[in-house]
């Protein structure tokens, strides 16, 4: 079985909105966590769909899931006070949904909706072949790594360097077995899955996947999601009139 688990337990600070989260502002009349969940919906190798959300939204995300006929959605429960614990509780909800059958996992942000069918595509056969799939990025610019009195100390190599993304996809038991040992060690603040895995000695496989994977944080990438989504559009029609 292959489950999305989506985390969409924050409520956005960064983006500066004074009345919901920002996996439930609107674009194009569509909340972005739905772009998000249409991605898991609409791909023929997803079986089954949870969330995690801001609790006192749980009820409106359910009336989307109604109003977008989105139906792989299997269970949608409370998010945690960090996001480790929000992948925690969607990650104990797959596996109820499994039912004890072997299933692979694509953990991903419900604010990271510019993802196609073939990273997830991608993603389960890295799980399958690899043990584990971090999808990533190539990066356009130099990281350098900043030492004492914020002065360089490393320059990276570009050819290289990888922003990590998502989604972040392992085998369900796997990946579980690690988050449920990082609470008993007391460690509920890993800033991501493959952060996680890696801590407890886990070799990690990237896969290359859209730039524009950009996770929606600030107003900045409100906007460039808003770009991008009408650019596809017109290319969309620019193809149908060549055609």
């Amino acid at each position: 079985m292959n489950i999305g688990v989506i985390f969409a337990g924050g409520v956005g600070q960064r983006m500066h909105t004074a009345n919901k989260p920002k996996q439930f502002l609107e674009m194009h009349k569509k909340p972005i966590i739905i772009y998000t969940l249409e991605h898991f919906e609409h791909h023929k190798d997803i079986d089954a769909v949870v969330v995690a959300c801001v609790e006192s939204w749980i009820d409106y995300l359910n009336e989307l899931l109604v109003k977008f006929h989105i139906t792989k959605v299997k269970k949608v429960v409370p998010g945690g006070a960090t996001g480790q614990l929000s992948i925690y509780h969607g990650l104990v909800a797959a596996r109820e949904v499994s039912a004890g059958e072997k299933s692979i996992v694509l953990i991903h942000d419900g604010v990271r909706p510019l993802i196609n069918g073939d990273v997830i595509t991608r993603n389960i056969e890295g799980v399958k072949k690899n043990g584990s799939a971090i999808t990533s990025a190539i990066v356009k610019e130099t990281i350098v790594l900043v030492g004492d009195e914020n002065r360089i100390d490393t320059v990276v190599e570009r050819s290289r360097s990888r922003v990590a993304k998502a989604p972040q996809s392992f085998w369900l038991d796997e990946i579980l077995e690690n988050h449920e040992k990082a609470l008993r060690e007391g460690n509920d603040n890993f800033i991501d899955s493959c952060t996680l895995m890696r801590h407890y000695g886990h070799s990690l496989s990237l896969i290359d996947g859209p730039y524009e994977n950009i996770k929606i944080t600030t107003p900045d990438d409100y906007y460039t999601m808003r770009a991008i989504l009408d650019a596809q559009e017109n290319a969309q029609i620019y193809l149908d009139v060549d055609r």
